[in-house]
């Protein structure tokens, strides 16, 4: 499919130089990011400010989601020793807040769910002040991984929607009744952490479509959104069929605040863990 060039609110530089002390930390504690994986273009941003979004259980997925850049291949043994490396990049970084994320481990009993929370307790134990917060798979809808994450005692669970109910061909092995479960399921066990999801436009829903996941998310109990411009890593995975102006951005923000949503990122660059520490 055919679409016009990337409009000039689209034109961020990606600068490698400004990756340099980041990535030889990550290389030295031998640390996986989703930023790396996932090619998003405001990694130079993050990394130039000592920001990243740590990915643990490894860089391989066991699904197989044609928008997402993460490597489908056969996942590796779990790193028992992963949770203390993060935090002390977490220390070292003199981090006020961080997201720890993790491809899709449905090869594992509990999802992952286990070493979650091991890198929870490895952080507040080395940095007690750092606001912590999970963005975690659906665990195949599983509660009780749910709740050994929850007992964990994160600042705030996210899990992403991604896109609306009838674009889920595009999300192999997701479900969005199960994903919205989940985010229920969280607020019931634990009131006080808050809950987020996000999702990307442009994969060619319709504007009630997303109004209505706005909704559904709402009730869900969902309190922190993040709504940003879907963007194809290569020419193999699922095209844009539309750019989004910034205005809808703004607009969907608008809405969803009047929904009654605590905070909400909106625009063209926003990721579910970019500025993630402005969520309040």
């Amino acid at each position: 499919m055919n679409i016009q060039r990337k409009p000039e609110w689209l034109r961020k530089k990606v600068n490698p130089g400004d990756q340099g002390e980041m990535r030889q930390l990550l290389s030295e504690l031998q640390l996986n990011t989703v930023c790396q994986q996932a090619l998003c273009p405001n990694i130079s941003e993050c990394f130039s400010s000592g920001q990243a979004t740590f990915l643990i259980l490894g860089k391989n997925c066991t699904r197989l989601c044609s928008f997402c850049n993460v490597e489908k291949k056969a996942p590796l043994p779990v790193d028992n020793d992963e949770p203390a490396r993060v935090a002390e990049a977490v220390a070292r970084l003199h981090l006020s807040h961080v997201v720890i994320t993790s491809p899709t481990r449905d090869d594992l009993q509990d999802g992952g769910a286990s070493l979650y929370a091991t890198t929870v307790s490895a952080i507040r134990n080395s940095s007690p002040a750092t606001r912590i917060e999970l963005l975690i798979p659906d665990f195949q809808g599983a509660a009780s991984s749910l709740a050994t994450v929850v007992a964990a005692r994160p600042d705030i669970i996210a899990h992403n929607v991604e896109t609306v109910p009838r674009l889920y061909h595009i999300r192999s092995g997701a479900d969005y009744p199960r994903s919205l479960e989940l985010l229920r399921l969280c607020s019931g066990m634990a009131p006080d952490i808050k809950t987020k999801s996000g999702i990307m436009l442009g994969m060619g829903e319709i504007h009630e479509e997303v109004l209505q996941v706005l909704k559904d998310l709402h009730s869900a109990g969902c309190s922190y959104l993040s709504i940003g411009q879907y963007l194809a890593p290569s020419r193999q995975h699922y095209q844009v069929r539309e750019y989004i102006a910034p205005e809808r951005f703004e607009s969907l923000r608008s809405a969803a605040l009047d929904m009654g949503f605590s905070h909400v990122e909106s625009g063209p660059y926003v990721r579910s863990s970019y500025h993630a520490g402005s969520y309040a």
